[in-house]
């Protein structure tokens, strides 16, 4: 007779789990892993806690709570993790090109593949988002309104264009050190806010800014930030100079663009921003060993490596999430956290009641669009998960880190 007894919801977990860790390769350095998925969930959660579209009347306008409150600044130092995301594409995009031309393969090969697979989710965004906005005005919406919403949906979507432009020129920055974009920073924003430059010559460093942390990967690839000395030097280092530019040099204390302020340290990056960068990778570079051991349960691994195969569906449907859930609200009205001004506390912990109900919107959506990012996945395994192949090392081995 077949065995009835009932499987535990918490038992078939860790069965699952523990599946998906015996089919990683045992080489595969899973702080890595870790480190992007921190970066991409810290960026979904800044942005939805520190974005507000405020109803006024017909229509919506955003709004942010670091305007009307700035003592919760170090929200956006917790949850701005984009210099994170930088530092392991650089490691991995370096280490990648390397194996890929150990094994002869071309480097239109390589970056075909790289850019696919950050691109392929894109186009669903695109469609949905055009189709909405058509809808949207041919029923009378509010044109401001639609912009506002469209401007927040593709938002994201700048990240991917720098990111996809560094991927590009990884050959050439392979061997690049970070101090040399650094002073670039430096000195376009001496040259803005020091002898008064258009305001324009600040978009230098959108490339230049992330092109710190990028950097800073390829020398991890290099073997250079192996010692625990790099790590503390960049934290402490990063934490010194940026506290000195908030304090003296007149830097905004928030990480993020603040509606209506004069400055922002994020569009464009700021040499504030990239100090902080600095520190935060610093930071990720000492918490690898720890990572590592933490990553060797197989639970804590399957929820990275489950982040990891959807990180472009994450973090480009998170504000679509967040827009849909406060279109839908309207419809009972005002309601506290979602379409109040974000001015007191009592919007704070209205906006972290909704959080749960971003991420199971923000599900609705993965469950809905993850299959245009795995989308031609099946001639290969992912390498995040793939079967073992104990007998030949050398296979495993090649897909350590990318």
């Amino acid at each position: 007779m077949p065995d009835l007894t009932p499987v535990h919801p918490r038992g078939a977990l860790r069965e699952a789990a523990a599946r998906v860790a015996a089919a990683t390769p045992e080489g595969r350095d899973r702080a890595v892993d870790a480190l992007r998925a921190f970066a991409v969930l810290g960026v979904v959660l800044g942005h939805w806690l520190v974005t507000a579209l405020v109803a006024d009347g017909g229509s919506l306008h955003t709004a942010s709570p670091l305007r009307d409150l700035p003592w919760l600044a170090p929200v956006s130092w917790a949850f701005q993790t984009l210099a994170v995301f930088f530092l392991v594409g650089g490691h991995v995009a370096t280490r990648g090109y390397a194996s890929a031309r150990t094994r002869g393969d071309s480097y239109g090969g390589w970056l075909r593949a790289r850019l696919s697979r950050l691109f392929r989710p894109v186009a669903a965004v695109l469609a949905l988002w055009t189709v909405t906005a058509a809808l949207l005005l041919l029923t009378g919406a509010d044109f401001g309104t639609v912009h506002t919403l469209v401007k927040l949906a593709l938002s994201p979507m700048w990240f991917l264009l720098v990111f996809a432009a560094l991927t590009a020129a990884t050959p050439l920055l392979a061997r690049l050190h970070p101090l040399w974009p650094l002073v670039v920073v430096l000195h376009i924003d001496l040259l803005r806010f020091g002898f008064g430059a258009p305001s324009w010559l600040g978009w230098v460093n959108l490339a230049a800014g992330w092109l710190v942390p990028y950097t800073l990967g390829a020398a991890w690839t290099r073997g250079e930030l192996d010692r625990r000395r790099s790590g503390w030097l960049l934290l402490t280092g990063g934490t010194a100079a940026t506290a000195a530019l908030v304090a003296w040099a007149g830097y905004p204390a928030s990480m993020v663009g603040v509606p209506g302020a004069s400055v922002s340290n994020l569009n464009p990056p700021t040499l504030a921003a990239v100090t902080f960068g600095l520190a935060q990778c610093g930071l990720a570079l000492l918490l690898r060993e720890r990572l590592r051991r933490a990553m060797r349960r197989p639970v804590a691994w399957a929820a990275v490596a489950l982040v990891n195969l959807s990180a472009m569906t994450i973090f480009l449907w998170h504000q679509t999430a967040l827009m849909a859930t406060t279109a839908t609200g309207l419809l009972a009205g005002r309601l506290p956290g979602l379409h109040t001004p974000p001015d007191g506390l009592d919007w704070v912990a209205a906006r972290l009641a909704w959080l749960p109900v971003f991420a199971l919107v923000l599900a609705g959506c993965w469950a809905t669009f993850r299959s245009c990012e795995q989308r031609g996945r099946g001639r290969r395994r992912s390498r995040v998960v793939r079967a073992h192949r104990p007998q030949h090392r050398a296979t495993t081995a090649g897909a350590r880190h990318v």
